[in-house]
């Protein structure tokens, strides 16, 4: 148990801070960079990019009405967290061709807050319970 102890003490001293789970009020902020292209909620509506309601477990390139490219719409990604914290971090390296701009989030914490944010919200917008 001890050895447990120490291990654990060495990590935090390593690494400055314990890692922080994902935190949706603080996703909320850093997605104020994703709103110059996305919505998310009971009002979204598709913009420069698609609104962003229940992404997460969505398949790629099939939110009604948006136009996406041939390569996100041929992806066959499923945005789970996994894949999302991949795409977030470099879109144009996951999918190649993709209309997404973004050079992407390169704070894995910011990606994981983003996530948790974008969870809250079912497909029609509405907050989950």
């Amino acid at each position: 148990m001890r050895h447990v102890v120490m291990l654990a003490a060495s990590f935090i001293l390593l690494t400055g801070v314990p890692a922080r789970a994902q935190d949706a009020a603080a996703g909320e902020k850093v997605f104020v960079v994703c709103r110059v292209c996305h919505q998310i909620g009971p009002t979204a509506k598709n913009g420069v990019g698609p609104a962003l309601n229940g992404v997460v477990g969505r398949k790629a390139g099939t939110y009604a009405g948006y136009n996406y490219s041939v390569p996100n719409k041929t992806s066959d990604i499923t945005w789970t967290e996994p894949t999302l914290e991949v795409y977030l971090d470099n879109p144009q390296k996951v999918v190649k061709g993709t209309k997404m701009t973004f050079p992407g989030l390169k704070d894995p914490q910011k990606v994981k807050d983003v996530i948790a944010f974008l969870k809250q919200f079912n497909a029609d917008g509405s907050k989950a319970q």
